[in-house]
């Protein structure tokens, strides 16, 4: 269950001034000198206080707010926003109302936007988390009982729910399809190597290797910002290796758009020339030129399953940790065609 808030009246206790210097302090006012106002902050840090600016509507309705946070990692990433919309279609018809934010991997503005979304009451919070976020971050949350539900990316040691995707056996279908294919040289493009989600698609991709009796090489591996720019920039340093791929999985979708806007800057097209698999299945894999082969991992669907999980816990009145690892699928498209060895035209390059 929620514990007991701590009050403006603890605060006044603790730091030795009045309620209405707290309140003062609270709403930012130049009426309270730099010394009060500093030693009010210090006070409220150390218990943990979250100025709730709905709390007085909530406590004359006696009700509960209806309100669901989501933080995203990155919202200029399409598979965010279709989480979003799955997120949506949940909690809407359970007459809750939702707030999006975008952190753009900072933990410090992730911070500040979790703080926002407290003072105005979230029922429960569906984070996608910046890179560097750690247990400590989540610890407030989870000591002031509200639920959460962390997804794509997992926070070690941090008792709140999780749904991922299998990453690894994901990217190793991808190695495995490409390999039967014919390509030898496959390339990993993207990603940032310090997350979770990198080192399990990693770990498919080598594993894959592996099975196929395929060398790995550490030059095909070339990391990059998990997006389209992410994906030129990738793409470009694999063309300058003396024994280019003619194959690569991408770590996401928009790195693999990213790898085709590259490829054909060097008049090579994807699919026919170089083959290329994508990550996520995001709705512009469909319709584009040429159809990107995926993996699967239906984010409006990822969205609906956290958004249900969350409610659950709300529901029952306590956040009882779960970790979900939802099942992928390849999709075959038009940008992974056979081999027909394409050394003699890379060569050209």
């Amino acid at each position: 269950m929620v514990k007991e808030r701590v009050t403006v009246i603890d605060i006044a206790h603790a730091a030795g001034v009045s309620k209405s210097t707290v309140s003062l302090v609270l709403q930012a006012s130049p009426l309270v000198n730099e010394a009060t106002r500093a030693k009010v902050n210090a006070v409220i840090r150390e218990l943990g206080y979250v100025y709730n600016r709905g709390a007085a509507n909530l406590r004359q309705s006696n009700s509960k707010s209806k309100i669901i946070g989501i933080v995203v990692n990155d919202l200029t990433n399409s598979f965010f926003a279709e989480l979003a919309v799955g997120v949506d279609m949940v909690v809407q018809s359970a007459g809750y109302v939702q707030f999006l934010s975008n952190s753009g991997e900072s933990v410090d503005r992730q911070r500040e936007v979790i703080a926002s979304m407290r003072e105005h009451g979230i029922s429960g919070l569906i984070l996608s988390p910046a890179r560097g976020t750690e247990a400590a971050d989540l610890k407030p949350l989870v000591a002031s009982g509200i639920p959460v539900v962390n997804v794509v990316r997992q926070v070690a040691g941090a008792k709140v729910s999780s749904l991922v995707s299998d990453n690894h056996a994901g990217m190793r279908d991808a190695v495995r399809h490409l390999a039967g294919l014919g390509h030898h040289r496959i390339a990993f493009l993207g990603g940032f190597p310090d997350t979770a989600v990198f080192n399990e698609r990693m770990q498919g991709y080598r594993d894959a290797l592996a099975d196929m009796d395929l060398a790995v090489h550490d030059e095909l591996v070339v990391s990059s910002a998990p997006s389209r720019a992410g994906g030129v920039a990738a793409i470009e340093r694999a063309l300058m290796l003396h024994e280019r791929p003619t194959a690569a999985v991408c770590f996401n979708d928009a790195v693999a758009f990213g790898v085709c806007d590259g490829l054909r800057a060097h008049r090579l097209d994807p699919g026919e020339d170089f083959a290329v698999i994508g990550f996520d299945d995001v709705i512009e894999a469909q319709t584009a030129v040429p159809a990107l082969t995926t993996i699967s991992v239906d984010p409006q669907g990822m969205g609906r399953r956290a958004a249900q999980l969350l409610l659950k816990q709300i529901n029952a009145g306590k956040a009882d940790a779960e970790a979900i690892v939802g099942s992928v699928r390849l999709v075959v498209r038009q940008s992974c065609g056979s081999a027909t060895d394409k050394r003699e035209r890379l060569s050209l390059l």
